[in-house]
């Protein structure tokens, strides 16, 4: 009895998913006939579990939307999982979700088992978070919620956008995504007045009701709505940016550079340019550096000095005289001499 009971819950566990489950397939997670998954099927649906079933090749069986949950059922490392997802929400700058995920983990500590919880309170108490290295504007929930709400619609927004300086603008937008970048949030929209693709902080955006009309629906610019926002995000801080010709072909370079750091632009089989920037010319002379190609920079003035600076600096560090106080195995002149 007790064989068949753990098998059930186990079942249910399975059919928690969002999917649908081929008889077969459950039979092979659980170790037993399909039969027999027929069979406990039956008894979930006695106990008031409603178990619907699709016939044919991609058929099986899943638990109806809305359907009433058993007590929680998670594998170990879903424990964990869920876990580390709720101590991530309580750190982020989501306003009010440090005592709500607080709240929930506590929760989670209730209906686990006493083996799991004994795991997943060490995983609490053990785990420290680096303090950010400055302060990030707190985002509120429930406009996270009404913008992926819209995006979800495809609804127009009218909206109040402050920029870095404070001043206001009215924008009507087409909002397609909304994009979480280190620990602040951004909207990515279809500006309707400037026509084209544009990025909005949520901290900075107070949305206007009534909502307006629905709009047809758009590909990522791009894309890919992340990669835009990572690109977006990482130029508008660059204080020196770069053309840079790179004698290789654009999909090797495109292999080693992050779409935050720079846009790889093909010119022709052998050749392409990477329209990078950086805080610093260092920076910026260390991440070309990197590439492990050969390039031509012409621009800006500053970073070709920059550069020659540092290459004279290298070439003197392996220069015939930077080697007379010592051999090339580290020994004395004398030693290496003989």
């Amino acid at each position: 009895m007790l064989e068949t009971s753990a098998r059930l819950l186990r079942l249910l566990s399975l059919l928690q998913s969002p999917r649908e489950w081929p008889g077969a397939e459950l039979a092979a997670r659980l170790g037993v006939s399909g039969r027999t998954v027929r069979n406990d099927i039956e008894r979930l649906r006695t106990l008031g579990y409603p178990v619907d079933a699709t016939r044919g090749s991609t058929g099986g069986y899943r638990l109806a939307a809305g359907s009433a949950m058993p007590p929680l059922l998670l594998e170990d490392d879903e424990a964990v999982a869920v876990t580390i997802a709720v101590r991530t929400v309580a750190q982020s700058s989501m306003a009010g979700m440090e005592e709500t995920s607080l709240q929930a983990l506590a929760k989670l500590e209730q209906v686990l088992p006493a083996r799991l919880r004994r795991r997943v309170r060490a995983l609490q108490e053990y785990t420290v978070p680096v303090p950010a290295d400055r302060e990030v504007p707190s985002v509120d929930t429930d406009l996270l919620m009404t913008l992926t709400a819209a995006c979800r619609d495809r609804e127009r927004l009218r909206l109040d956008y402050r920029d870095h300086a404070g001043a206001a603008t009215r924008r009507v937008v087409e909002p397609q995504r909304v994009v979480n970048w280190g620990r602040r949030w951004y909207l990515v929209a279809w500006d309707v007045d400037r026509d084209a693709w544009r990025t909005f902080r949520v901290d900075r955006v107070t949305p206007r009701t009534p909502s307006g009309p629905r709009f047809p629906p758009r590909e990522d610019p791009e894309g890919d709505a992340a990669a835009y926002v990572a690109g977006k995000v990482s130029a508008a801080a660059w204080r020196h940016r770069a053309r840079v010709t790179v004698h290789a072909p654009a999909a090797a370079v495109l292999e080693r550079v992050n779409p935050a750091v720079g846009v790889v632009e093909a010119v022709d089989e052998e050749t392409c340019v990477l329209v990078t920037g950086a805080d610093t010319l260092d920076s910026l002379a260390v991440r070309l550096g990197m590439l492990g190609y050969d390039f031509t920079v012409t621009q800006p003035p500053e970073l070709v000095a920059h550069l020659r600076e540092l290459a004279g600096r290298y070439a003197r560090s392996t220069s015939p005289s930077a080697g007379s106080a010592s051999g090339d195995d580290g020994s004395s002149p004398a030693a290496s001499s003989r």
